[in-house]
């Protein structure tokens, strides 16, 4: 059975310890005033959207919403008022160009007790460096073998890139739970009796700049599911062009080769590392 070289996982385990960046120093920092938590950071915008945004506010004012030359301040108020304000900043936006692929989705905007604050379109969170939340499968079989999908041409997001079995974003009234067997039927194929046995892993959490978007924050909820030396996946929702099933050694080396999207990467490091051990 081919094994993994210690330079191998030494590379895994150095790539996994990178996982949260910190905003670049340009970047302005999005605050939010108000409420228990009093002044807060929420989010980052890359400094090539500045001037515009100025320059709109100032022709346009948002109700809740201000720039100056050190932060943006989004000031709380109730939840349907601050997404109608955020939604109008949003689609400013978008009209110039400045956030691509919209979903017509919503993500929602949690504070660390889990209570919503906004909701905005989905394509609007890496513009503004809001936190998301997403869930990552890991497909594996008896065999110690892992299913890998590769991400349609067609994705605004990483095109071609291989991801894991299954993986999305979780919507405003979703929970990552309802999520992943959602996402394991759409984009694997897996039925619900088979997919009703994920098993939790915990969450990593992913911070990087995007070149040309702006600046990633998502929470991934990571699960495990075993599957039989038998089952193939099969896509329903044309987000996906294809799947393979490989070794994990293979899979690290396609890692390190960059042939995974980064957070579906950090997903299956941690799970090659959890398995050799």
């Amino acid at each position: 059975m081919n094994t993994l070289s210690t330079s191998t996982l030494a590379a895994l385990e150095e790539m996994l310890q990178n996982t949260a960046r910190s905003a670049p120093p340009d970047f302005l920092p999005i605050m939010l005033i108000g409420g228990s938590a009093g002044t807060q950071t929420i989010g980052h915008l890359n400094p090539e959207f500045i001037a515009f945004l100025q320059e709109s506010l100032e022709k346009d004012p948002i109700p809740f919403i201000s720039i100056g030359n050190d932060q943006i301040s989004i000031t709380l108020t109730r939840p349907q008022e601050l997404s109608n304000s955020l939604y109008q900043l949003a689609q400013t936006m978008r009209l110039a160009g400045f956030i691509p692929g919209w979903r017509h989705e919503d993500f929602a905007w949690l504070d660390h007790h889990g209570h919503q604050y906004f909701r905005l379109e989905r394509a609007a969170f890496r513009t503004f460096g809001f936190q998301s939340m997403a869930t990552h499968i890991n497909g594996y079989t008896k065999s110690n073998s892992i299913w890998l999908g590769r991400r349609s041409e067609s994705k605004s997001t990483d095109p071609g890139k291989l991801d894991n079995i299954a993986a999305g974003g979780i919507t405003a009234d979703e929970t990552p739970w309802v999520n992943a067997r959602r996402e394991l039927w759409e984009e694997a194929g897996v039925p619900e009796q088979i997919a009703a046995n994920i098993e939790p892993i915990g969450r990593i959490h992913m911070r990087r700049p995007i070149v040309g978007r702006g600046f990633h924050d998502e929470l991934l909820y990571v699960y495990d599911l075993e599957l039989t030396d038998q089952f193939v996946p099969s896509n329903h929702d044309g987000e996906v062009s294809g799947f393979i099933e490989t070794s994990l050694p293979e899979a690290a080396a396609r890692i390190l080769a960059d042939e995974f999207t980064g957070d579906a990467a950090f997903v299956t490091a941690d799970f090659i590392l959890r398995r050799t051990k």
